[in-house]
């Protein structure tokens, strides 16, 4: 299905009268800097600036900016405590550690994940942006390659982010875990193609070019 300029714009008009609409539900105003930002269900509190991990079993979760912050939900409405509790689930059950970090200084979610790869003992990390997208990096793979990437954020399940989990795991003990199976529909670029946009921008307001990564406490409500 083509999408001309006038569809694209109503697409536009509609998501954003539909964000505002829904904006109690779907954001919340920023924590000030250096304080806790309280999502549904999740606080991430700044213990400091980031640091190379030296332990080999951990795997780091990067999030963007925004992430469970500004935004709190991803781009179908799934809480972000929800993601991150799978996530983190997902390494443990490897029997690997997981570090939170958050990344300001870009919203691209290959910078969030390559830099937090760099920080993590084992090398690989993973990067998650607040509406969905993420992968799977390695420390030693150029920024813009990975090990595995989720692009179609909207076709991403709590399971999928699990296995997520798991598989980057895997991946910091060394081992070659099978793709994580993702869906597929050519619809969904179209569809979600405005809010993502949408998203992705207010995104960008939160980012800090220069901050240094963030270590975070995560504690689950």
């Amino acid at each position: 299905m083509a999408i001309n300029e006038q569809m694209l714009k109503s697409i536009i008009e509609d998501v954003l009268k539909e964000m505002t609409d829904s904006a109690p539900a779907a954001s919340a105003p920023a924590a000030p800097q250096g304080q806790a930002a309280v999502a549904s269900g999740v606080e991430l509190a700044p213990i400091g600036e980031a640091t190379v991990g030296t332990a080999a079993d951990e795997v780091v979760i990067g999030v963007s900016a925004a992430f469970a912050d500004a935004q709190t939900v991803n781009i179908i409405g799934v809480p972000h405590a929800k993601i991150l509790k799978e996530m983190i689930a997902g390494i443990e059950e490897e029997g690997m550690k997981a570090r939170v970090v958050k990344v300001y200084r870009s919203g691209d979610v290959a910078v969030v994940g390559h830099d937090c790869a760099e920080l993590s003992g084992s090398g690989v990390a993973i990067g998650i942006q607040s509406r969905g997208t993420c992968l799977i990096h390695q420390k030693d793979l150029p920024q813009l390659s990975n090990l595995e990437l989720f692009s179609q954020c909207p076709l991403i399940d709590l399971d999928t982010y699990r296995a997520i989990g798991k598989n980057a795991a895997e991946y910091a003990k060394g081992e070659s875990p099978a793709p994580v199976p993702v869906k597929n529909d050519q619809m969904a670029r179209p569809a979600f193609q405005a809010r993502a946009a949408l998203l992705y921008l207010k995104e960008v307001e939160h980012v800090t070019p220069g901050k240094k990564p963030v270590e975070m406490k995560v504690s689950f409500k």
